[in-house]
Order: structure tokens, then sequence, then C-alpha cells
């Protein structure tokens, strides 16, 4: 193993105004877990942390009292984290909240640029709270709240106890439109598991598309319709500001061609690239290639051999604003390899 498991994990966590996030932080910061955690607000006026609970108390960095460390972004989130690693054997990891209406890429993409920060941390997964009865209508009108599930590698989709069945259903289903690769978690009051938040390595390049059973499936909704019919009627019908499509080439990617493509579309369509996954097979490669992207944010590497028995198909996820799917759909396409001549 290499150096990356003695980095601190940092959770992101996200979610649209009143959907739980506040009560799931106060779980973590006054629970009886038996686990140490630095979590980093913007105010706590907002988060409404019960103020019994805090000890020894300066004007930044407060302890509650089991034991987790409470702080506030007044300034800048890579001062508060140097700050932080000072005490770096002191807690298990670390959860940053970003305000409802705030998007979490900047906040992420620290992790990834700042060297200090990347050498000492690792981003464990970006968790975005919904509020069931409210997100089809927040959905509707604000566009951060579709970016906001378009972001989470986790949407815990909170107060499930005030809707039915076929609306939580719904929900779900609008959820999945925008981002196929999340794992879906329902919860009441954000009660949750810790471990089903902290720890999941959702970044780390093996485990990227391990919750996305749709996206892996052979059956993807994608197949057998025309592609572009089928994705233009879903975006008129929704009016969606963000989407997401997955391609899908049985026939492995030539490397050389490949690279420079992915590279390019991560430049040009940065912006509004909010997340790309992919696994992608290379002639003659006995290992499994993975990429991902946060907006500009690309990385990738070999992961782990292809099994025997799974079909070597490349399969990549786009989630992003009006991303012209037919201009990356031919470029992916362009990629593949030449079908060897078999004798």
């Amino acid at each position: 193993m290499d150096m990356a498991t003695d980095k601190t994990p940092v959770t992101v966590l996200t979610g649209y105004l009143g959907a739980g996030k506040t009560t799931l932080l106060n779980r973590i910061l006054t629970e009886n877990h038996g686990r140490k955690y630095a979590v980093i607000v913007n105010e706590f006026g907002e988060v409404g942390i019960d103020n019994d609970l805090i000890v020894d108390a300066d004007e930044e960095v407060f302890e509650m009292n089991n034991g987790c460390i409470c702080c506030t972004v007044r300034g800048d989130l890579i001062r508060i984290l140097s700050g932080l690693m000072k005490r770096a054997g002191q807690f298990d990891g670390i959860i940053v909240e970003t305000t409802g209406l705030a998007d979490p890429a900047p906040v992420a993409q620290t992790f990834f640029v700042d060297e200090d920060i990347a050498a000492r941390t690792r981003l464990d997964a970006i968790v975005t709270v919904a509020d069931a009865r409210h997100l089809t209508d927040e959905l509707g009108r604000a566009p951060e709240a579709q970016e906001q599930i378009a972001f989470g590698d986790i949407v815990l989709v909170n107060k499930t106890d005030l809707v039915g069945e076929d609306d939580l259903a719904a929900v779900e289903a609008r959820i999945r439109r925008i981002n196929p690769t999340a794992q879906i978690v329902r919860t009441q009051r954000a009660d949750v598991p810790l471990e089903t938040i902290l720890g999941r390595h959702a970044f780390d390049l093996d485990r990227i598309l391990e919750n996305a059973p749709d996206f892996l499936g052979e059956d993807h909704h994608h197949h057998g319709h025309d592609h572009h019919h089928h994705h233009h009627h879903d975006v008129n019908r929704h009016d969606e500001h963000v989407s997401s499509f997955s391609l899908v080439s049985e026939e492995p990617l030539d490397p050389e061609k490949f690279f420079p493509w992915v590279q390019t579309i991560t430049q040009e369509f940065g912006i509004d690239l909010l997340r790309m996954k992919g696994i992608v097979a290379f002639p003659d490669d006995p290992k499994r290639y993975v990429a991902q992207a946060v907006h500009m944010m690309l990385e990738g590497d070999h992961s782990r051999p292809w099994r025997q028995d799974e079909p070597r198909v490349s399969r990549m996820v786009f989630i992003g604003r009006n991303l012209p799917r037919d201009i990356i759909e031919d470029g992916f396409f362009k990629c593949r390899a030449k079908q060897p001549a078999h004798a």
C-alpha cells in the first residue's frame, strides 16, 4: 500500500437549505458514536449547535463534549485545514459543510489543487442531503439544487416520513436522471449510521462505479433507443438544467486517442462538466483504466484487472449543464481501436 492510507479522509456535505444538514451535523457533533471528527461549518449561528455542549471555546475551534472538534470557515478553507492538520492524530476524519446555496465543487477541488492539503488529506465522498418533500420543487426552481444532486456520491433522501411511497419513488427517479451513479439512502431526521456516509472511499479509483447498478448494468435504459431522440425527450419533459448520459463501447478504446480526447473534453466543457466517471478497456491491457473528473480536475489510473467473467466494455457517464452529447459521443466513438483482424 502507499501512503494514502495515512491521509485524513474528508467528507464534503452539501444540500439545499432546510434539507437536514444541520440535523446531521448536530448528530455527528453531539452523539456518542466513539469517533472524533473535525467539522468545518460556515457559521455557528446557522448550525444551531447547543452551546452547553461546547468545551474550551476559542474564537474558531470548539471541542464538543463527545470529543469532536467544530470550527468555522471565517476565512480561507486552506488556512483552517492547515491548522487542523497540526492536530492530525486527534480525529478520524474531517467534514466540511457548504452553505445551502453554494456549489460544492470549489471545496472539493481544494483537496486536489493545494499540494500540502492533498499530501495530508483525501477527499472521501461528497454527500448531498435532499428534502424528499421539497426536492422536486427545488430542482424546478434552483439550478444549485440540481448541481448539488449532480455532485453527490451519496444522496441522503431525508424526511421520507413526510411523503408517500409513490412520491418517494418519483423523487428517486428524478435524482437518478440527474445522477445515475450516486448511492441513494433514505433517511428520517437525518438518522443514518455514520459508516453510510463517512469512510466511503468514493474517490478511490477502484471504487468509482461500485454504487452504480444502473450504469453498470447491461440493460442500461439508453440502450435500444435512438440515443439523441430519447435524451432530448427527457430534457424537454423535465426542463432539467443538469442532465446525465452514458456512453458505452463494446470495442476497446485506443489509449493514443482516448487520453488526448478526455483531456480536451474536460478542458473545453469543464465549467459545465460537473462530474465524469468512466471505466475503459484498452486493447491487450489486462487492467481496467478508471477515470473521473470534477469540473476540470481530471484524474485516472489503472485499477484492478478485468475479471474472467466480465465483458471488457468501456463505459463513461457525464453529468453536467447542457453538455453537447452529440459532440462528446462522436469523440468517444472516434477513440475506438481498429478491430483486430481475426485469422
